[in-house]
Order: C-alpha cells, then sequence, then structure tokens
C-alpha cells in the first residue's frame, strides 16, 4: 500500500474514522478560520450594512458551492469502491470520466448562477440599500465556480484512496493566503466587499493547484488519455450517484433561501445577527463534515470489500464519536459563544447590542440540539457511501419542507425566535429519512449478497 493512500477494509473502526476525520476537521478549522475572518474583517472594517449584504447572499452562494460538493463527493463514492475491491483499471477510468464530467457542469453552473443571481437577489427581498454590495459578491465568487469545482473533485478523490492529510495541507496554506489577502484587499487597499471575494478566490486556487501536484505522486493516479473517454455506463453511475447528492443540497439551499427572505424582512440588524451566527454555522459542523467524509471512504472500501460486519461496526463507531464531538463543540459554544458573535458585528451600541442579543440565541439554539445533525452527517454519508444516492436527496427534500414551512409556521406563536427553532426541526426530519434509508440500505444489500 502506497503512503499516498490507506485501506479502511481492516483495523478498529473507532481509531480509523477518527484518525481520519482528525485532519478532515483541522482542515474545516482553517477553513472556518478564513471565513470567520473574513466576516469579521468585512463586519467591523465595513460595518452592519455590508455584513448584511454578505449573509443576504449566503444561502443562494451556499447553494452553488454545495452542489459542487454534492457531484466530487458522489463521483468518489465510486472511486472509493474501486479502491476497497482493488479495481485500479476501472479507479483510472472513474477519474477520468469524473473530471470530463466536472468541468462540463462547472461552465453550466456558472452560466447559470450569473444569469440567476440578480433576480434571485430580488426574490430574497434583499433590501435596496445592500443589494448591489450583495450583487457584487456573487458575481465574483460565482466566477470562480470552475475553481471550486476542481478543488472539491481532486480533494475528493485523494480522500476516496484513504489520505486525509493531503486536503488539510491545501486548507492550511489556503487559510493563510486569504487571511492575509482579506486585510491587504479590505483593510490596505479599501476594496470593499469584492475583496473578501477575490481573496477567497485566489486562496482557492492555490489550494487546487498544490491537491493537483500531490495527485501526481499516486501511483494508482497516473491515468492516460483514453481514461478521459466518457463511457456512457459509467456516466450513468456516476451521474446517479452525484446528481441526487447535489439535488439534496440545492433543496437544502432553497429551503435556506426561503427562510432568508423571511429574515430579510425582519430589518438590517436582525439581518446581521442572523448572519453572524449563520457563519459560525460551519464551525459547529467542522467535526460534523469530517466524519462524513470518513464515512464515504469508510462505507465505499468496505463495500467494494463486501464487508458487511465492519460497515455496521463503523456506522456505530462513528455515531457515537459524533454524538460525544458535538457535545464538545456545544459546551464551548454556549460558553463563550456570545463574545464570539460580537467579533462579527460593529455600528452604534444600540445596534451592536441588539445583533448580539440576537446572534447568540440563535447560536444557543443550534448547539443544544446539536447531536442531532451530527447524526445526519454520519447517516448521510453512511448511506451515500454504500451507494445509495436516493434517500441522502430524500433527506434534503425533509429538510427542504420542514424548514420552509417552519420559517412562515413558527414566527406565527414564537415571533422571530421561531426561524431558529425552524433549523432544529429540519435537522430532525433529515434524521428520520436517512435512519430509515440506512437500515433498508443494509438489509438490501445484506440480501443480495446472501443470493451470491
Amino acid at each position: 500500500m502506497s503512503a499516498q493512500t490507506k485501506t479502511m477494509t481492516e483495523g478498529n473502526p473507532y481509531i480509523l474514522i477518527f484518525t481520519f476525520a482528525l485532519p478532515l476537521m483541522a482542515g474545516n478549522v482553517f477553513q472556518q478560520l478564513y471565513t470567520v475572518v473574513d466576516t469579521m474583517i468585512v463586519g467591523q472594517a465595513l460595518g452592519v450594512e455590508a455584513l448584511a449584504a454578505l449573509g443576504s447572499a449566503d444561502w443562494f452562494n451556499w447553494m452553488l458551492l454545495s452542489t459542487v460538493q454534492g457531484l466530487a463527493q458522489g463521483f468518489a463514492v465510486l472511486m472509493a469502491q474501486n479502491f476497497g475491491a482493488g479495481k485500479i483499471e476501472d479507479l483510472k477510468h472513474t477519474v477520468g470520466n469524473s473530471v470530463v464530467l466536472a468541468c462540463i457542469s462547472s461552465v453550466i453552473l456558472l452560466i447559470a448562477s450569473q444569469l440567476l443571481a440578480y433576480p434571485i437577489l430580488r426574490i430574497l427581498n434583499t433590501p435596496d440599500d445592500i443589494i448591489g454590495n450583495a450583487l457584487l459578491y456573487l458575481r465574483i465568487m460565482f466566477a470562480g465556480l470552475p475553481i471550486v469545482m476542481a478543488y472539491n473533485l481532486l480533494a475528493s478523490i485523494i480522500r476516496a484512496l484513504g489520505n486525509s492529510k493531503t486536503p488539510l495541507y491545501a486548507m492550511i496554506i489556503a487559510a493563510i493566503i486569504n487571511i492575509i489577502l482579506d486585510i491587504l484587499f479590505v483593510i490596505v487597499f479599501h476594496f470593499g466587499i469584492a475583496g473578501a471575494g477575490v481573496a477567497t478566490l485566489i486562496a482557492q486556487f492555490i489550494s487546487c493547484i498544490y491537491c493537483l501536484m500531490h495527485m501526481r505522486k499516486i501511483d494508482v493516479l497516473a491515468v492516460s488519455r483514453h481514461h478521459f473517454r466518457l463511457q456512457a455506463p459509467l456516466v450513468r453511475r456516476l451521474m446517479y450517484l452525484g446528481t441526487p447528492m447535489a439535488m439534496q443540497n440545492i433543496l437544502i439551499s432553497i429551503g435556506g433561501m426561503i427562510v432568508q427572505s423571511v429574515v430579510n424582512g425582519f430589518g438590517v440588524v436582525f439581518i446581521a445577527g442572523y448572519t453572524a451566527t449563520n457563519k459560525l454555522y460551519g464551525v459547529l459542523e467542522i467535526a460534523a463534515f469530517s466524519y462524513g467524509y470518513a464515512m464515504t471512504t469508510y462505507m465505499g472500501q468496505n463495500l467494494g470489500a463486501n464487508n458487511f460486519i465492519r460497515i455496521r461496526k463503523g456506522t456505530k463507531a462513528a455515531v457515537i464519536i459524533a454524538v460525544l464531538t458535538s457535545f464538545v463543540i456545544a459546551a464551548i459554544m454556549l460558553i463563550f459563544g456570545k463574545n464570539i458573535v460580537s467579533l462579527f458585528i460593529s455600528g452604534t451600541p444600540e445596534q451592536i447590542r441588539e445583533a448580539v442579543d440576537i446572534a447568540y440565541l440563535f447560536l444557543k439554539i443550534l448547539s443544544i440540539f446539536l447531536p442531532i445533525l451530527y447524526i445526519v452527517h454520519v447517516f448521510r454519508n453512511a448511506v451515500s457511501g454504500l451507494g445509495n444516492s436516493m434517500f441522502p436527496m430524500l433527506s434534503g427534500v425533509m429538510e427542504f419542507v420542514v424548514r420552509s414551512s417552519a420559517c412562515f409556521i413558527l414566527p406565527l406563536f414564537l415571533g422571530e425566535t421561531g426561524i431558529f427553532y425552524g433549523e432544529v426541526l429540519a435537522w430532525t426530519g433529515a434524521d428520520i429519512a436517512l435512519i430509515i434509508g440506512y437500515f433498508m440500505t443494509m438489509k438490501k444489500l445484506s440480501d443480495r449478497q446472501v443470493k451470491k
């Protein structure tokens, strides 16, 4: 086994999943660091209105980014299965076809996002005094979608082969560059919100180059020109795995945009407070995403090896580790959260007080119910790693329906706070769909194995 790859078909599942996720957590820490610093610089240097503009664009921006992530992660499921089964030639064809599909998808998404940016902001009831900055930020971020697609695909390929350290190093490099460029572009050169967007894209491009250079050292990924020739059955399989995961993220994003349209009606200060906590949302999910990626690789490799006992043990291990981790993160946020959210907000003393109170209340609610979100990530990626992309998409439908309904219904009874509880209900709906999907998928695969 090459030092650049790692099998997860043998060894203690607790240790494998945790040690695989640990570098990803560190990478996510750096990713969230530059996201948080980006927001702090915008909020402190440019004020509440600029922070609100960033927040009003958040969900639409996340929709495109998560679509890219969903496609890349879906493609990586088949790579992990090929690698776990020792089918190296199949792995090379899967990588080559995935690269071509990623290029086509990124161009389509770039064009569509640029055409839809302004109409979507209008549909979201974005206030007139912040829509200009929001649109500028979106146009810059969407122009870099091919870069984002390249990084996510390269990182997914590397993770599928059991290597979680290289994406960590790439993210550390990106974080350092992004923070330096943020300070330079926003504070020194006064490029405004556009400077924050450009800084992020440059940092992502450099992390993409780093992953590409590393991949060239992996023997099993030494692809030739014929591996890039599209094969209809393989393309169908890749799209079957990638499209539902992308659709799941799109549905979640649309639900978020519906919520954002309601939030936008509560005024700039409420938007700023909501945005401050939304930026910490990623911090809350740091370990959850990492365990999720670990489960995709673990499940894919062990399914390729037809090892169902290890699959069940790995699921149990991941749930226990994830829930314990969520308790630790929740405790930190409950103790230090108010001080953290205050770092995002500037303005008059009254604006700051009101926005901080809104942000901390939202953060407290999310933290208390955080184990529910961590279970979502474990089971969503477990089911995806088993090759079933339909139930993860169904979980996205559940999140969409619950989140969208709650944002209109709960405020009638709970006022603005109802928006916050709607998020927790959306997680719960996703959990129900995913846990059912996991047991149904395992039964189907076990029955198929018995028949063989």
